[in-house]
């Protein structure tokens, strides 16, 4: 396997970026590119779901563009510069140390260890003590739930009380879409914006639970 087109990027990028290269390019900052760093990242998704690999390949190619994009621009900070090896070793580091059960001596048993041991092993790392450390809160609120009730799972804390949707068949994902829908179909009828309802009951149940701890 070669990887002499990733070295042929970090050229590119670099020409681009430098004096005589892309003016657009080098007007460029973290903060603009963030859009488009979510746009390839939906459209990857896209590429994903319709089974396109050849889109797949492309969309690819515009994430780690926004990679290699963000690091040569951090090469330029005269504080904190760090470049694309630099990005490298730090997620090579954090995979052999949050893979013990790979480059260590630990044994698990299922997927489930693993996780539970790569969480363990994060908040030791990083000092935290707050099962919320870490979450992003300004993703979209469906994430967001999604995430808080995973780590309040973790952390052996309450769940929300569930309400499954009526199943009917043996479908949950397309029952719960389903139900799912239906709930969005009913706040738009009585204007309702979803996205907040959901982000201020989520931030309430976060509350709630550092409130009882």
């Amino acid at each position: 396997m070669s990887y002499e087109n990733l070295i042929r990027l970090v050229g590119v990028m670099d020409q681009l970026r430098s004096p005589g290269g892309c003016p657009w390019d080098a007007e460029q900052t973290h903060e603009s590119l963030l859009k488009y760093q979510l746009e390839e990242s939906y459209e990857f998704i896209e590429a994903v779901e319709a089974g396109d690999r050849i889109d797949m390949q492309e969309e690819l190619g515009d994430l780690l563009l926004q990679v290699y994009f963000h690091a040569r621009i951090a090469e330029e900070d005269p504080k904190q510069p760090f470049n694309l090896d630099d990005v490298a070793r730090t997620v090579a580091d954090k995979l052999i140390s949050r893979h013990p059960h790979v480059f260590g001596d630990t044994k698990v048993n299922s997927s489930d260890e693993v996780l539970a041991n790569w969480e363990k092993i994060k908040n030791a790392e990083k000092g935290r003590t707050e099962f919320d450390a870490g979450v992003p809160i300004g993703q979209p609120a469906l994430p967001l739930a999604a995430k808080l009730m995973l780590r309040a799972e973790k952390n052996d804390l309450p769940l929300p009380l569930k309400s499954a949707p009526e199943i009917l068949d043996s479908d949950k994902e397309s029952a719960l879409g389903d139900a799912l829908l239906s709930l969005i179909s009913w706040s738009v009828s009585e204007n309702i914006d979803p996205e907040s309802a959901l982000r201020k009951a989520a931030l309430k149940y976060r509350d709630s639970l550092k409130e009882s701890r």
